[in-house]
């Protein structure tokens, strides 16, 4: 019943570079976009045990970057609901739309090398998701 971000944190890849990508990604999606959430999201597998059968872990493993799959709900999303209309298309095309924000605010650091995190805000940290809600 939530708009989330599934990432990739069980690829062998996963560290501070990915961690603080998908941290900065989400931060804005939710800034650009009151639907999206943070906390609520499936429990990250360990480093390591990923399941490259998933696409967006695939994806971060072999070409060592941020990816993520995009969850949304069928119904309404329980953060942000409309009693009215619930979860609508014209809701997923603007969730859509927003994402533009988010990949435009991460855009300069996706083949950064250092630690360009340090000029991340506060808000931009990587949040352990959890699915108790």
């Amino acid at each position: 019943p939530f708009n989330f971000l599934a990432g990739a944190e069980g690829c062998p890849n996963w560290g501070p570079r990915l961690e603080h990508l998908q941290g900065a990604f989400l931060a804005s999606y939710s800034r650009a976009n009151s639907d999206m959430q943070i906390p609520i999201a499936y429990e990250p597998e360990e480093p390591g045990e990923g399941r490259m059968n998933v696409c967006s872990n695939q994806i971060a493993c072999r070409f060592d970057c941020l990816a993520v799959t995009l969850e949304m709900p069928f119904k309404d999303c329980l953060s942000h609901s409309d009693p009215e209309f619930g979860w609508s298309p014209s809701r997923a095309k603007m969730l859509g739309a927003s994402v533009l924000d988010a990949l435009g605010y991460v855009h300069p650091y996706l083949r950064e090398e250092g630690e360009f995190w340090v000029n991340f805000k506060e808000e931009d940290k990587y949040v352990r998701p959890t699915e108790k809600y």
